[in-house]
């Protein structure tokens, strides 16, 4: 299935380093989005590794199932994040989250761990496909309070699972069914904190009303309004996107 894709990692307006990286392979349909943990050492080398180490153990090892071809290349990230930091103590406690997209054929794979995020756009409505590593989303799923309550959530940056940070790590791998016309965002929460999902989806529809027309351009555009609005709304962190739209 054909795929047209954008993304962009801007520093934002109040971070003095960019502590987040993407990685955009349209060839093979590899896309990875990391944050590296603010507040800690390393956050910036930490998230590096992870989009350089993602798509290194994914492009030799191609012939395994694609769940556990995500499994093994954030594992095999972290494993190369503990050794640096291993090899350097000011680095030690410094972690990313990773949330990494494969396509093959009709299915997308995704692989995540932390709060970045993958969102699925279609017919108007905006789903999201990955849960958060967070302990607001855990709060979440003990029905202390809903989704509007959580934003507000003083403790809404503290993870509970990162990469990078402890030897053994869980990934949660989630499966989709691509249909053309689909479109996916990935995006860290200097994205998603800051830009409500009716914003997103609002600025979505807006660049890429009808899908089966865009170009290249459009999908470019549709990145840089996203960053734009999440800038527009304080740009308190650092802010990576990327979109990828199904023809």
């Amino acid at each position: 299935m054909p795929l047209l894709s954008a993304g962009l990692c801007d520093i934002g307006q109040k971070r003095k380093t960019n502590q987040d990286s993407i990685y955009l392979n349209p060839e093979r349909n590899i896309y990875v989005v990391a944050d590296g943990m603010g507040g800690h050492n390393g956050g910036d080398i930490a998230s590096a590794l992870a989009v350089k180490h993602v798509p290194e153990y994914i492009l030799g090892h191609l012939e395994l199932d694609p769940k556990e071809l995500l499994i093994n290349s954030i594992r095999y990230a972290n494993d190369q994040i503990l050794n640096k930091a291993k090899e350097n103590s000011k680095l030690v406690g410094m972690g990313t989250t990773v949330v990494s997209m494969i396509f093959k054929g009709q299915h997308l794979f995704i692989g995540n761990v932390g709060d970045s995020r993958t969102y699925m756009i279609n017919r108007n409505r905006l789903f999201q496909m990955t849960k958060d590593h967070s302990l607001v989303q855990e709060k979440l799923n003990m029905g202390i309070y809903n989704r509007e309550q959580a934003a507000e959530d003083p403790q809404k940056n503290v993870l509970v699972r990162t990469v990078g940070f402890e030897e053994d790590i869980q990934v949660d791998v989630y499966t989709y069914k691509v249909s053309r016309n689909d479109i996916f965002l990935c995006c860290s929460d200097g994205l998603h904190g800051a830009v409500s999902d009716q914003d997103i989806l609002y600025l979505i529809n807006q660049y890429l009303p009808k899908p089966e027309f865009a170009d290249q351009k459009d999908v470019e555009k549709c990145v840089e309004a996203l960053v734009a609005q999440a800038n527009k709304n304080g740009g308190h962190d650092n802010i990576s996107t990327v979109v990828v739209v199904a023809k």
